[in-house]
């Protein structure tokens, strides 16, 4: 499979390091440098796009019209994911997103909504979370801090939103809260905790490299390739 890559940083060679792994070939590595617009993509199947969110919407648009599947792992750009889910259906395109295409994480993000789902009816736990990614990470909170605090709000019926603060600092009660961290040469650790007078309970994610999100990529690339349609992870991982 020939796979060109939007968004060649350090994620993006992790990228093109595995797909090699995995007998692919990479026919594009675009960054500020060397513009999509300057490579032939015309033997590309798949894009697999890990930009910045100010470029994910144009190069997702690209991809669409150039009839190029596109896989996704940039976020935020999420506000105009309604939009541009139309535009793959006017295309008959195939754009597969996820906030993370880790297969840990997604084993994480069940684990999350099945806890939220048990923990409902003890309203004596009140539920916080923390992200803490690199110094080089633009969005806050994360895309799986907000995809992991959408399912808890969805499974507890005391919070109605969340908000990017300590839990100390929420502006009541039925905000959530997600503390952000940015650290120097942090993959990514998230964690979700409900607290009461009694005791704790948590769990946790925590990536020891970035190659998991660059396997999770490249295996999605390979699902989608002969494919129409608006997916995320937790359909190449039949969840």
């Amino acid at each position: 499979m020939n796979i060109g890559i939007f968004g060649y940083g350090r994620m993006g060679k992790e990228i093109e390091k595995i797909a090699i792994e995995r007998g692919h070939s990479i026919t594009a590595k675009v960054n500020s440098n060397q513009p999509k617009e300057s490579f032939d993509l015309s033997e590309t199947d798949v894009i697999i796009e890990f930009s910045i969110p100010e470029f994910a919407e144009e190069n997702i648009r690209y991809a669409l019209d150039n009839d190029l599947p596109i896989v996704v792992g940039t976020t935020g750009w999420y506000d105009s994911l309604a939009e541009l889910s139309d535009f793959c259906k006017d295309r008959n395109g195939a754009l597969l997103h996820a906030t993370n295409f880790s297969i840990g994480v997604n084993l994480f993000f069940a684990l999350n909504k099945k806890l939220a789902a048990l923990m409902n009816p003890f309203s004596d736990y009140e539920a916080s979370l923390e992200e803490i990614h690199h110094t080089q990470k633009l969005d806050a909170p994360s895309g799986t801090g907000i995809s992991l605090a959408e399912q808890v709000i969805e499974g507890l019926d005391r919070y109605d939103k969340w908000e990017n603060v300590k839990k100390t600092e929420t502006s009541n009660s039925s905000a959530l809260s997600i503390e952000s961290l940015r650290l120097p040469d942090v993959p990514g650790t998230h964690t979700v905790t409900y607290t009461s007078e009694i005791d704790t309970l948590e769990i946790k994610h925590t990536a020891h490299n970035r190659k998991g999100f660059a396997l999770g990529s490249v295996l999605a690339a390979e699902w989608i390739a002969d494919k129409k349609g608006i997916f995320t992870m937790s359909d190449v991982l039949n969840f």
